[in-house]
């Protein structure tokens, strides 16, 4: 068995001009925490994206883009807040 997740489908459905789901699901080497099962997913339905934003806990904000090493920065400032 590998010890890698193995992808069994990443989808991006269109829906209509600023809509869209995004299905992703993959099969674990282990159970998730608090899963019953072995398969990690993640589904979204998007309705005209939010632009630069970011979550911190419960709170949602806008962000502004700057380059991709201030984003990754701010990420691991954001992560050592949780």
């Amino acid at each position: 068995m590998s010890d890698k997740a193995e992808r069994l489908l990443k989808e991006r459905i269109k829906l209509g001009e600023d809509v869209f789901a995004d299905v992703s699901v993959w099969t674990v080497p282990e159970r998730v925490r608090g899963s019953t099962h072995r398969y990690k997913y993640a589904l979204a339905y998007v309705v005209a994206g939010k632009g630069d934003h970011r979550h911190l806990g419960t709170v949602e904000a806008p962000y502004v883009f700057v380059s991709i090493d201030q984003l990754i920065d701010d990420f691991w400032t954001d992560v050592t807040q949780l």
